[in-house]
C-alpha cells in the first residue's frame, strides 16, 4: 500500500490520451512524472540504460513499457492499463462483450446464459408488465433464477474479476494508471493491478434494489445507449477508477 500512497501525485497538465503517457515514458530522462512512475515500479533511475514505451490496442494493456537495466542482459516489461477520467465519480467501462463471448471465456451454463441474455435484452421480456420493455431486470426474475445467477457468479468470481481487470497472456495488465483532470486541476495514481483487483473485486455478489448485478465494487449491467442499436444488448462491467486516489 505504500506504493499506492506514493503513486498519487498532482500534475501540471492532464493527459489527453494514452499517446501522452507513451511520450512521457519515452522522454523519461527529462520528465519528472515518468521518473516517478519508474520509481513506483521499483526501478532505480541511475541503473536504467533506456526506456521504450509503445501503445497497445485490443488488450487490457494500453501502454507497454520496456526497461533495459545496465547490468542485465534481459529487458524488463511493464504493462499498464490507462484510465482517463474527467470527473470525481464517473464510472468507467472496463469490459464489454456479447454474452456468447463470455460463454467462450468462462464456460457459462445454459440456464445462466438464458438469464443473462434476458437481462441484457438479447432475449426480450416474457413477464407481464416489465419495468423496461427492452430487457428484464434481475429482481424481476423469480427467486430460484436469482439464486442461480448469484451462485454462478460467486463460484467464478475470482476468474471473472481477473479477466475483466487484468486480462490474460503476455498483454495482461500489471498496473493501472488513472489520470484525472477536473477543470484546471490534474492528478494521477499508479496502482499495482493486484491491489486494484482486491479493492474492486472484494465484496459480495448481490442484486441491487434497482435490479442490477454487483461484484464487490464492480457493476455488471446491460450496456444500453448506442441509439437503440443491437450493441446496446451487450453486457458491460464498470468501475469508478477515481476511487483509487482515496486508497
Amino acid at each position: 500500500m505504500n506504493l499506492v500512497s506514493k503513486g498519487s501525485q498532482t500534475a501540471k497538465d492532464g493527459f489527453r490520451n494514452e499517446d501522452d503517457v507513451v511520450i512521457k515514458f519515452n522522454n523519461w530522462r527529462n520528465d519528472d512524472v515518468a521518473k516517478n512512475w519508474l520509481n513506483i515500479m521499483g526501478y532505480h533511475l541511475r541503473e536504467i540504460e533506456y526506456v521504450k514505451a509503445v501503445k497497445i490496442s485490443g488488450y487490457k494493456t494500453d501502454v507497454q513499457v520496456q526497461v533495459k537495466i545496465k547490468i542485465k542482459s534481459a529487458i524488463d516489461v511493464e504493462n499498464l492499463q490507462v484510465k482517463l477520467v474527467s470527473n470525481k465519480k464517473g464510472y468507467n467501462q472496463i469490459d464489454k462483450r456479447w454474452i456468447s463471448h463470455y460463454v467462450e471465456m468462462w464456460d457459462i451454463p445454459n440456464n445462466v446464459i438464458y438469464i443473462l441474455k434476458k437481462y441484457t435484452g438479447e432475449i426480450k421480456p416474457t413477464i407481464k408488465n416489465p419495468k423496461d420493455t427492452r430487457r428484464t431486470f434481475l429482481n424481476e426474475f423469480n427467486k430460484k433464477n436469482q439464486e442461480i445467477v448469484l451462485d454462478w457468479f460467486n463460484r467464478n468470481k475470482s476468474l471473472i474479476v481477473n479477466d475483466i481487470l487484468k486480462g490474460r497472456g503476455k498483454f495482461a495488465a500489471e498496473w493501472m494508471l488513472v489520470a484525472q483532470k477536473i477543470h484546471k486541476n490534474a492528478r494521477w495514481v499508479l496502482t499495482p493491478m493486484n491491489v486494484v483487483i482486491n479493492y474492486f473485486g472484494n465484496g459480495d455478489v448481490i442484486i441491487t434494489k434497482r435490479g442490477s448485478l454487483k461484484i464487490g465494487k464492480i457493476t455488471v449491467q446491460r450496456k444500453g445507449g448506442d441509439g437503440g442499436r443491437e450493441t446496446a444488448n451487450m453486457l458491460q462491467f464498470k468501475i469508478n477508477p477515481a476511487e483509487l486516489f482515496d486508497l
